[in-house]
């Protein structure tokens, strides 16, 4: 038999993808029906928010810390450069809370918690754990799916917000006590620079990435083939997902409230 050609290859590809696509429309549609019609079964959801939550805290701050005093050390010497090395506190601290924030908590939980989930769900269906559920008249989704996408959606901003603190207090740690800024100036650039808006829209994109963590990952488990190797391949394939959602979604949800956030300001009429 003769290999099969470029055309045929990307076909079958386009075929998987579309595919994929599909049933995961369906499940996401299927949970979201469940989270709609039903409260989640007792001491499901509380287990879930530990494990979601509490477990992660120590990983987001220090990642959050270390990215903060990271960005100091490259822009103190940019922005000094440019003679405005007093203001690095507003330029530092608007990334963080606006861009880096959400989006490195939600890729630390992606593969901290994320990966954990779909191992745990794909161990649970290949010893058939999932099947004996359905047999006593419990819906999978609803008891095993739906407590850890509210732990996700709703725990992710809140750990994004611990993670813009610690962010923000390791850059204006380093930039005050080890570059000599002088606290005041940094602290008042940064009170003009970052606004209320600019928190919002983080934990507006956080929301999104909690969701999409806690669906990719419940679909990519419940979905696992059988064995070891199958069960690390669904764990691997839920962070790399994870991940590229996480990237377009940062993209187009920080697009669509740019816009909305400048719309105002393009509706004002121009002086020539």
């Amino acid at each position: 038999m003769h290999p099969p050609g470029m055309i045929q290859v990307l076909g079958q590809r386009a075929q998987h993808a579309l595919a994929f696509l599909g049933d995961f429309t369906i499940f996401s549609a299927q949970t979201l029906g469940w989270l709609l019609r039903r409260r989640p079964a007792p001491h499901t959801l509380l287990p879930s928010f530990y494990t979601v939550g509490v477990r992660s805290v120590p990983v987001v701050g220090l990642t959050g810390m270390f990215i903060g005093m990271v960005l100091a050390v490259q822009m103190y010497y940019q922005s000094s450069r440019m003679g405005v090395g007093s203001r690095m506190g507003g330029i530092l601290n608007v990334n963080i809370v606006r861009e880096l924030g959400p989006v490195l908590a939600a890729v630390m939980l992606a593969g901290r918690v994320g990966s954990a989930m779909a191992a745990e769900m794909g161990t649970m269906r290949i010893t058939e754990q999932v099947d004996a559920l359905s047999c006593l008249g419990t819906h999978p989704l609803h008891y095993l799916v739906v407590p850890r996408l509210l732990a996700c959606t709703l725990l992710v901003p809140l750990l994004t917000i611990f993670a813009d603190f610690m962010g923000v207090m390791g850059g204006a740690y380093l930039g005050t006590r080890y570059y000599g800024i002088e606290p005041h100036f940094y602290w008042y650039h940064t009170a003009n620079f970052v606004g209320l808006w600019d928190l919002a829209s983080g934990l507006i994109k956080s929301v999104f990435f909690g969701a999409a963590i806690g669906l990719i990952s419940c679909h990519r488990g419940l979905n696992s083939q059988a064995g070891a190797e199958g069960v690390g391949r669904a764990a691997t394939e839920a962070f790399v997902a994870s991940f590229v959602v996480i990237l377009i979604l940062d993209f187009f949800l920080g697009l669509f409230l740019i816009n909305i956030y400048h719309a105002p300001l393009a509706r004002q009429p121009r002086f020539s």
